[in-house]
């Protein structure tokens, strides 16, 4: 999988320069790291989200997003947004402030 410097660019506008904050490559894109924990990636193929279970349904109904799946196993609190997703600002904003609602309160690694 390639990674998309537009979408990375993107993310790292949403995620400021908060404290904390870490990128590397990891799943064939680039991933966005907070206080060692996995909060997003970006990919071609789109958006990762960490939204946590039972914290995702909400944006499973959405249009373009879809549950993230690791080969065939489904990733339950992960979900992947389409570039139709990613591209409206809000609803990016939206997933993110989520994905950091999740991950903000975990124990640093």
């Amino acid at each position: 999988m390639a990674r998309d410097p537009g979408l990375e660019e993107l993310m790292r506008e949403e995620l400021g320069d908060r404290p904390g904050l870490t990128e590397k490559s990891m799943f064939g894109g680039w991933a966005f790291m907070l206080n060692g924990n996995l909060l997003c990636c970006a990919r071609q193929d789109g958006m990762l989200l960490r939204l946590g279970k039972g914290n995702d349904g909400w944006a499973l109904v959405l249009p373009g997003v879809i549950q993230m799946l690791s080969g065939e196993r489904i990733m339950h609190g992960w979900v992947r947004a389409n570039a139709d997703v990613y591209g409206d600002d809000a609803m990016r904003r939206r997933l993110i402030d989520a994905a950091l609602a999740y991950v903000e309160p975990m124990p640093a690694k």
